[in-house]
């Protein structure tokens, strides 16, 4: 999504540089057009890749296998 957004960008680019070489509203409308699409997908898409926090989230992530202990939690082998 990231690279679509920056393609939609710099198309928008273009098209301003043509606007103002021609002096064309239509080429400046298009730009602009391009513009807010290039917009909305970025914040669609950095609406879709939060990661709430919420209590659900936090317990599975302290539950994975890799996780480490917190000094003093150690569980010692009782046939030491």
């Amino acid at each position: 999504m990231l690279v679509m957004t920056l393609v939609l960008a710099a198309i928008g680019f273009g098209l301003l540089v043509i606007a103002l070489m021609t002096g064309s509203v239509a080429w400046a409308w298009g730009c602009i057009a391009v513009c807010v699409v290039g917009a909305v997908i970025l914040l669609a898409s950095s609406l879709t890749s939060r990661d709430p926090s919420t209590p659900g989230n936090a317990a599975r992530r302290r539950a994975t296998p890799n996780s480490r202990p917190a000094q003093g939690d150690e569980q010692h082998d009782s046939r030491e």
